[in-house]
């Protein structure tokens, strides 16, 4: 296993290298310049060419690029352009909201999910596993904004039984925690509660033709023991493939749910920081998410291993 994991990330760092290297042509290359943004719309020529001086602009790209590279090498990510923060703290600012709104979605989304596709499995072709497939259909249907407005119009405006907008953390007030992130939460987690119960329902369905499912019947196991002990466990390689994929997409994702219900997480940073053309921060933001991707993918293939042995790479 620890061979695995050292030559996991020896392999990504060309990718990380090659997401560098693209953010910051993108940047680079797109039209627009930071300078005038910054300098405004009264701004002389001598101004401009002052605030582009100062950000490094006037120089060649790749100067840009090593300068960006060696500082990001020792730990500075720079600074932004428009609060004059270090973007590691802006960043570190907005991580908890973020972080607990894809790790509540996650396990709602498993725990709703995985039960309801192994059941539709056991009950294939019944009202049952009709009924959990059209749910399904309707997560993958419905804009995550959509819900969202629906949501907080039912809970919030008619019932009044949860707040609107806002992030309060765990630390400050548990149950204020949990009632802020309910609604989002909710939002979120429908589309990956079809994606998830889709994918368990065709594992187990797949599972349960097998034959040794067929001798755990004839030695008389019960139905639930043998579709939890049995089919479940040898169908959760592609189930775990799948949360992993969903849990990567859930943390680089949530721009749409944090905007709806006004959370000051990644996703506002990062819609912030493009609006404003704050290098420094979208950099950052986008590196630090290619980061993640690559330690939960290395997560996924750990988890491998340690439901069935018998797998090596």
């Amino acid at each position: 296993m620890f061979r695995l994991i050292f030559f996991r990330l020896v392999a990504a760092v060309p990718v990380l290298v090659l997401v560098a290297v693209m953010v910051f042509l993108m940047l680079r290359l797109a039209p627009g310049d930071p300078a005038i943004i910054l300098a405004g719309d009264h701004a002389t020529a001598e101004m401009v060419a002052a605030i582009r001086t100062h950000l490094g602009l006037d120089r060649s790209l790749m100067e840009q690029f090593m300068t960006w590279m060696g500082l990001i090498l020792t730990g500075d990510f720079g600074t932004s352009v428009f609060s004059q923060q270090p973007v590691l703290t802006l960043i570190g600012q907005r991580v908890e909201p973020t972080l607990s709104l894809a790790l509540t979605t996650l396990i709602f989304s498993i725990v709703v999910a995985v039960p309801a596709g192994a059941v539709a499995a056991a009950r294939h072709g019944g009202w049952i596993d009709r009924s959990i497939m059209t749910v399904s259909v309707a997560g993958f249907s419905i804009p995550a904004f959509v819900l969202g407005y629906i949501l907080i119009y039912v809970f919030a405006m008619r019932l009044g039984v949860l707040p609107v907008q806002g992030y309060v953390s765990f630390r400050t007030d548990v149950v204020d925690f949990f009632r802020r992130l309910a609604l989002p939460t909710l939002t979120l987690s429908l589309i990956y509660i079809a994606l998830f119960a889709r994918t368990t329902r065709s594992s187990v369905l797949e599972v349960l033709g097998e034959d040794f499912i067929r001798t755990a019947h004839a030695k008389g196991i019960s139905d639930s023991r043998v579709l939890l002990h049995h089919a479940l466990r040898n169908a959760a390689i592609p189930i775990v493939s799948v949360v992993g994929i969903g849990f990567a997409l859930m943390v680089g994702g949530v721009v749409v749910t944090e905007t709806v219900f006004n959370i000051p997480g990644i996703g506002r940073l990062v819609v912030d920081a493009v609006l404003s053309r704050d290098y420094p921060v979208i950099q950052a933001v986008i590196l630090l998410l290619a980061v993640v991707y690559v330690a939960i993918n290395l997560l996924t293939d750990i988890a491998y291993i340690l439901i069935d042995p018998r797998i090596s790479y």
